[in-house]
């Protein structure tokens, strides 16, 4: 049974509006976040921890409402749909290798295995999923959808786990106690 792209996209509505309400909202309290902590006194402050830490939360976050946003709108065809998340899940990839790149330069922290993960491994196939859904939407509609709101869904949470241990190593003063160390007995440095 063929499915017009109106019902394929409609059935899903209240996923991506949901989903994209969702990140819309994470994204303003990332930026609160940052904005009280910006008026911290620290130690040692380090742009190299911001760009490869915070920033990647928020352009997670806004990725996911992103791919929400193409999702939820009235298309007559699925072929922009598909080309537009194409692009994104494409411009998602070169993104977090040219972070996984910055995250091996970092002097002021050195990153253990879970901020490998969550902050470059899980990304990566976060887009890697949005981009196989946007190839798949062309095909087989239905299955892509389902790809699609897995890559959505896992964007969210890395989102959602960053932007808590980004605060949390704030709040306990990783930054600042010089007593503080990491795996590697250096001291720790902000995140």
């Amino acid at each position: 049974m063929i499915q017009t792209t109106s019902s394929v996209l409609t059935a899903w509505s209240s996923f991506y509006i949901m989903t994209s309400s969702s990140a819309a909202a994470l994204t303003g309290l990332m930026f609160v976040v940052i904005t009280l902590v910006t008026g911290t006194e620290r130690s040692r402050p380090s742009h190299d921890g911001i760009s490869t830490f915070s920033t990647p939360t928020v352009v997670h976050f806004c990725a996911a409402l992103f791919v929400s946003a193409i999702l939820s709108a009235p298309w007559g065809s699925l072929v922009g749909p598909a080309a537009l998340l194409g692009l994104a899940s494409l411009s998602g990839l070169v993104y977090v290798s040219r972070l996984m790149h910055r995250t091996k330069r970092l002097t002021a922290y050195n990153p253990d295995l879970e901020d490998w993960i969550w902050y470059t491994i899980l990304p990566f196939l976060g887009y890697g999923a949005t981009l196989a859904g946007a190839i798949m939407l062309l095909t087989i509609a239905v299955k892509a959808l389902f790809v699609l709101a897995g890559g959505v869904l896992l964007l969210i949470f890395i989102g959602i786990h960053n932007a808590w241990d980004i605060v949390t190593f704030l709040a306990v003063g990783g930054a600042d106690d010089p007593q503080s160390t990491n795996q590697n007995d250096e001291p720790a440095q902000e995140k």
